[in-house]
């Protein structure tokens, strides 16, 4: 063996070519087979590349769809993608714009400007701020007036008669007038409350008619169950006289010394009427204050059997000169249909409108006579307010029997009363410049004409709430608006739209009254005390006031439409109490602010239901 052959065998020349060719033969097999191992296993990675890595092949080009879990329900993945964005482009469209403008500053929209009349309401009712008598509340706007009138009624009236409203540009306080005045401004409040509050003066008219309404409730033992007088008048004079008193002396209300007289009756039926009247028109106004319209309900419940006593039925006026001489009521019956109206409507206690359309009361009163005097509303003559107050009721409530008759007949006569306003039936002479002559061509038309057109607006304004266009005239139907148009021609002339192109109520426009005959206006605010004689001076200058009393609508012009602005002529330049609560309901009614429809509820608050009460039900049923 040779010793280089580990394995053993053969080492000879021939066995060395045969095992070289075999090992060649060998190896050419082997890489023969490794060539097909490979391609086998590249075979098989082909295959779980394209299940699961590279997918080359077109059966398994689908992707797997994916799912996302919303807990209670699975949604797949580009449904959940669109639902998102859908949500996300209606944010971006729609909320994105609304949450930006909603985050910009607000800025409201400019209201139209007011009125003429709004405007002339914010004047008319300083008047009332300036007329006030005793201790002035600390918000009261009227520089040159102060506290005054501290001592009347006392000691002689329990707790004095202390307050109030002097009446024109005398220093006296007449009850009757002042009375009616608080019952025109309470009936326009209560139609027209809406519109005080658009234009901010619902508060400031309630004061006003507050400090009435208090004093009204002194002027009577409003405590006691029955009365044997009634205060008719605080202070007092007569024209003629140079003795010291509230005609002869010209001083303010602040530097009174003289002795101020109260006056009473003991049988005032038109008065305790006028101011049952008052507070039960103003206990409507003040419902949201319940123990104050008890207190004005009971005192106007109070006065009901003094007013309607036979033993009192005298004119409050009667035997009294310094009333007669400026206030002399002529009737008392017009005050019962009024008072028995407004009684009702604040209680209702069916007693008061009985007496109210009771045959005998509006027979004596003459309501159906249809004479033109009584067709003119007044301090005096409350028949035309009062048919139109019943009225009222009949178009809103219809109560039928046993008011029906008196109640149509009450309308029927209202509605002959707006015919008589309008100028082509020529019931009353107008001046060439559109003046309705409802004083038959006396001094002071201005008052008259404002309380006309209170009741021609309002009930224009009771017919359009019941949807009735019209009323008819004989034979002619005439439409609302008629109504209308004339009550804004009658104010707007006062307002200027008349031949001298003045206002006649100071402080409105460009030119009003500058000589006012009133005396706090006419003598300076310096803080200086003068005399009753030093006064006059005052009284007799030709200068202009030097405080104007704005918002006092004068007494106007004459029928030839002319006006002389002198402080002597009282009959043009005085203002009153009664006159500028006409013309502040008329401007209410027609001013454009707020709704233009009225309340027709508030008033009837109070009346009971119209139809029997529903009966109870049965009793359960028991076998």
């Amino acid at each position: 063996m040779h010793p280089g052959n580990v394995w053993g065998g053969s080492l000879d020349a021939v066995d060395s070519d045969r095992i070289a060719a075999e090992e060649e033969e060998r190896l050419r097999n082997t890489r023969e087979w490794d060539r097909g191992a490979i391609h086998s296993q590249r075979s098989e990675l082909d295959e779980t590349q394209q299940g699961w890595l590279l997918a080359p092949q077109d059966s398994w080009r689908k992707k797997k769809k994916k799912y996302v879990n919303l807990g209670c329900v699975s949604v797949s993945q580009t449904v959940c993608m669109w639902t998102v964005g859908t949500i996300a482009v209606l944010f971006l469209v729609v909320a994105l714009p609304i949450i930006i403008v909603k985050s910009l500053p607000r800025h409201k929209a400019t209201p139209p400007p007011p009125d003429n009349y709004t405007l002339a309401i914010h004047k008319a009712l300083q008047f009332f701020d300036a007329q006030k008598s005793g201790k002035l509340p600390k918000k009261n706007k009227v520089s040159w007036r102060g506290d005054s009138g501290l001592r009347d009624g006392k000691p002689d009236v329990v707790g004095g008669l202390v307050g109030g409203y002097y009446d024109g540009g005398s220093n006296i306080k007449f009850h009757f007038p002042m009375a009616f005045s608080m019952t025109m401004l309470s009936w326009s409040l209560i139609e027209y409350s809406h519109k005080y509050k658009a234009i901010d003066e619902y508060d400031h008219m309630r004061d006003v008619l507050k400090w009435g309404t208090d004093y009204l409730l002194l002027t009577f033992n409003n405590s006691a169950t029955r009365l044997d007088h009634i205060y008719t008048q605080v202070g007092g004079g007569l024209r003629d006289s140079e003795s010291p008193d509230d005609i002869y002396c010209w001083q303010k209300p602040e530097d009174m010394s003289y002795d101020r007289p109260v006056l009473s009756s003991t049988s005032a039926a038109d008065l305790g009427a006028e101011v049952a009247a008052a507070l039960s028109a103003a206990s409507i106004v003040f419902t949201d204050k319940p123990d104050y319209a008890k207190k004005l309900k009971k005192g106007a419940e109070t006065l009901y059997p003094f007013f309607r006593s036979k033993s009192r039925r005298k004119r409050y006026s009667d035997g009294q000169p310094t009333a007669q001489a400026f206030y002399n009521s002529t009737s008392m019956f017009d005050e019962f249909m009024w008072a028995g109206a407004w009684l009702y409507y604040a209680t209702g206690n069916k007693t008061y409108i009985q007496m109210a359309t009771t045959p005998s009361v509006p027979q004596t009163a003459k309501a159906f006579a249809n004479r033109p005097e009584l067709m003119v509303p007044s301090w005096n003559n409350k028949l035309p307010g009062a048919m139109l107050l019943m009225t009222r009721y009949r178009l809103f409530l219809n109560p039928g029997f046993p008011y029906e008759n008196m109640l149509n007949r009450y309308h029927n006569a209202t509605g002959i009363s707006m015919c008589a306003y309008l100028k082509q039936y020529n019931v009353f002479n107008r001046t060439s410049g559109g003046l309705m002559q409802l004083n038959m061509g006396k001094p002071r038309p201005l008052e008259y004409v404002s309380h006309a057109s209170f009741l021609a607006s309002l009930f224009a304004d009771y017919l359009n709430s019941t949807g009735v266009p019209g009323w008819y005239c004989g034979p002619t139907f005439v439409e609302n608006h008629v109504l209308k148009d004339f009550a804004q021609s009658q104010i707007d002339y006062i307002l200027g739209d008349n031949p001298l192109k003045m206002s006649y109520v100071v402080g409105f426009g460009k030119k009003f009254p500058r000589r006012v005959h009133h005396r706090g206006a006419t003598i300076p605010n310096d803080k200086k005390r003068r005399s009753c004689r030093e006064g006059l001076k005052y009284r007799d200058t030709k200068n202009p006031n030097p405080n104007n009393i704005t918002g006092a609508m004068v007494g106007g012009p004459n029928r030839f439409d002319e006006f002389h602005d002198l402080r002597n002529n009282y009959n043009a330049s005085e203002p009153t109490l009664s006159g500028n609560a006409g013309l502040v309901a008329a401007l209410i009614s027609l001013t454009s602010s707020g709704r233009q429809l009225i309340d027709k509820n508030t008033m009837f608050n109070s009346v009971p239901p119209l139809y029997p009460p529903t009966p109870p039900p049965p009793k359960a049923w028991k076998p």
